[in-house]
């Protein structure tokens, strides 16, 4: 972790193949938008998703047989930790934990009494498998509700911490504890609260943040706002979109953040002006697309993309290496010394292919 980036030390164990908390890295989470019950599609969509650097997917279980999918899917030979998305029936819960899940996300207070909830503790406690409490707007209890009249951030928190009271009545401590809102500052002061009131690790997103900017903009103030404040174990970007999408998108603020040790390919380029006489916005398009389909992007590599000499190796000198656009033609530049010139036409294969050579690939 870059630029002195203090982060918030919580409690550690592993999901899985995958520790969260403490020291270890901030883990990217997505969840299957497939048929549960159709496990080669599940499967299929969960290899896309690791393929893309996913950490840990979380798949709904609305019933019983769905549960089942989780064994067929470990035996198809999926290592990526799974979550079990559990709503109102413990014993789907209780079947997830029977299957071989590396988690379980439940909110207590909507799957019945605290004997139901004792049972799903005690299930995952015997097989040492950590449970997410998930807290949302529309899971607030009422007596909470009526306290603070609506699902402001303080009664998102306290409702869970109060889940989180009932897990540690049974003797359990690994708990994540994940709230979210679609209201970016909601979501954001009641995480901080949550920060200061207990040492779980936290899972963080922005819920129905939506499609395209709108939904990539709310996803990346909310999750980066809390990271770059030390806060945050896990994190999702939900958007209603591919779920591979959410991967780049979650990849695209740790890096911004130069969070990780292996925080990814940082690819910067200017906005273009009347200066530019080269198709830089085509071009960064198609680098962007190569690099992502050939597995570049998660080299930790620096690139510069620059439509002038004026912003070129001057400008871009502590990239890496980059290129900076002229007249039909574009110069390839490393730490800001000039290596050849090279027609427009070759000028993304050329680039790809130096990142190559200098990363022994």
């Amino acid at each position: 972790m870059d630029y002195n980036l203090i982060r918030r030390r919580s409690n550690s164990f592993k999901i899985g193949n995958v520790g969260i908390g403490g020291t270890y890295p901030v883990s990217i989470q997505s969840m299957t938008n497939t048929d549960t019950h159709d496990i080669d599609a599940t499967y299929e969509q969960i290899k896309l998703l690791e393929s893309a650097g996913c950490d840990i997917v979380r798949i709904a279980l609305p019933d019983i047989q769905a549960a089942r999918t989780v064994y067929a899917l470990k035996e198809k030979g999926i290592k990526i930790p799974i979550v079990a998305d559990i709503h109102f029936d413990y014993k789907i819960a209780l079947e997830a934990v029977k299957m071989g899940v590396d988690k379980i996300r439940i909110n207590p207070g909507n799957i019945g009494s605290e004997e139901k909830t004792e049972a799903v503790v005690k299930a995952c406690a015997d097989k040492n498998i950590p449970i997410r409490i998930g807290v949302n707007s529309g899971s607030v209890e009422k007596e909470i509700l009526k306290k603070y009249s609506s699902p402001t951030p303080r009664a998102l928190a306290e409702s869970a911490l109060l889940h989180l009271e009932i897990l540690k009545k049974f003797d359990f401590n690994k708990v994540v504890l994940s709230v979210k809102a679609s209201n970016v500052p909601d979501m954001i002061e009641a995480n901080r609260i949550l920060a200061e009131s207990t040492d779980c690790p936290l899972h963080l997103g922005v819920t129905e943040a939506g499609a395209g900017a709108r939904g990539l903009l709310k996803s990346g103030i909310g999750i980066g706002t809390l990271l770059s404040l030390g806060i945050g174990d896990t994190l999702r970007v939900s958007l209603t979109d591919d779920p591979v999408k959410e991967i780049y998108a979650a990849k695209e603020i740790l890096s911004t953040l130069k969070i990780g040790e292996n925080s990814g390919m940082d690819i910067i380029s200017c906005p273009t002006c009347g200066r530019t006489r080269i198709n830089l916005i085509s071009l960064y398009r198609q680098f962007e697309e190569r690099v992502k389909f050939e597995g570049l992007d998660k080299l930790n590599i620096k690139v510069a993309l620059m439509g002038c000499a004026v912003n070129g190796p001057g400008e871009a000198r502590e990239a890496d290496i980059g290129i900076a656009g002229g007249v039909g033609e574009g110069l390839l530049f490393k730490k800001g010394e000039i290596i050849r010139k090279i027609p427009e036409q070759y000028l993304i294969e050329e680039l790809i292919r130096e990142i190559k050579v200098m990363n022994g690939i």
